[in-house]
């Protein structure tokens, strides 16, 4: 069996980045897809649902020099899911229920165009920009 999930949405907070004690770096993000729908009564409604993503290893430290909060991304990885296979849920400080989807990403590309964060090259760029100028291109 197989399972791949594929997530395009802004980060919403600065990534932040620990390493394991066996000295791999991961990466924390939080992702917030949003999806526009007309209700039966023909009103206009927003849904937003959050991700908890972890980015491990090189990727996870490009991620972190170069990802900031509100950048767009692609994440592409697996559903992360508690031992009876749902959502982790837990309860908030106010005491409500809540779940979170958490992803552990097996790729993750950094979207949108120039301005769009400190270090962004390119629109599409993978993992980290690439060369800064033409006297950069390695061919």
């Amino acid at each position: 069996m197989f399972h791949k999930l594929i997530l395009v949405g802004n980060i919403g907070r600065d990534p932040e980045m620990r390493y394991t004690p066996s000295g791999q770096a991961v990466t924390n993000l939080s992702v917030a897809t949003n999806r526009r729908y007309k209700d039966s009564s023909g009103e206009q409604r927003e849904e937003t649902v959050w991700f908890r993503v972890s980015v491990w290893g090189r990727q996870a430290e490009a991620c972190h020099q170069y990802l900031r909060k509100g950048r767009q991304v692609l994440v592409e990885g697996r559903l992360a899911a508690d031992e009876s296979g749902n959502p982790r849920i837990w309860n908030r400080q106010d005491g409500t229920p809540a779940a979170s989807f958490e992803i552990n990403a097996q790729t993750v590309r950094f979207l949108g165009g120039r301005g769009d964060a400190v270090g962004d090259d390119a629109e599409g760029g993978v993992m980290a920009p690439g060369p800064q100028s033409e006297d950069e291109i390695p061919f």
